[in-house]
């Protein structure tokens, strides 16, 4: 949670289109590209960072590219209708399609196949494996 938020009530909105910043490998030699729009929470990210470190044994190095600024909310269960909105359930970041969400160099492209499919069935939304454009 952070001491204090610029807006006390962030909106749902939408996610339309791709994504223009934010979608080619810059860092590493191999990404990790969302192909579907859509929230990734902060648990999200981090149980996917812990899945990549232990595959890659601090051979290679890992890169996240996202980052959970957006606040979700929920009302409680079994609570009347009215009361205005909930508090904050979790943080989340929001992700459009083409966004590169995890990099890593240093290793070899079979391992970071291995490290992105793992990293893969953890996240919410679809992805697939990028190489840096020489």
């Amino acid at each position: 949670m952070p001491k204090r938020v610029k807006h006390r009530k962030s909106q749902r909105g939408r996610i339309k289109g791709n994504a223009t910043r934010g979608n080619t490998v810059v860092y590493g030699d191999f990404g990790l590209q969302a192909t579907e729009g859509g929230w990734v929470s902060a648990q999200t990210i981090e149980a996917g960072r812990i899945a990549a470190q232990q595959y890659i044994r601090g051979e290679g190095r890992l890169y996240i590219r996202i980052f959970p600024h957006k606040s979700v909310t929920s009302i409680p269960l079994e609570t009347r209708m009215g009361k205005g909105k909930g508090e904050p359930d979790y943080w989340a970041a929001t992700v459009k399609p083409g966004t590169v969400m995890y990099e890593v160099s240093g290793v070899s492209e079979q391992q970071a196949k291995m490290t992105f499919a793992r990293l893969a069935h953890k996240m919410p939304v679809r992805c697939r494996m990028i190489k840096r454009q020489a």
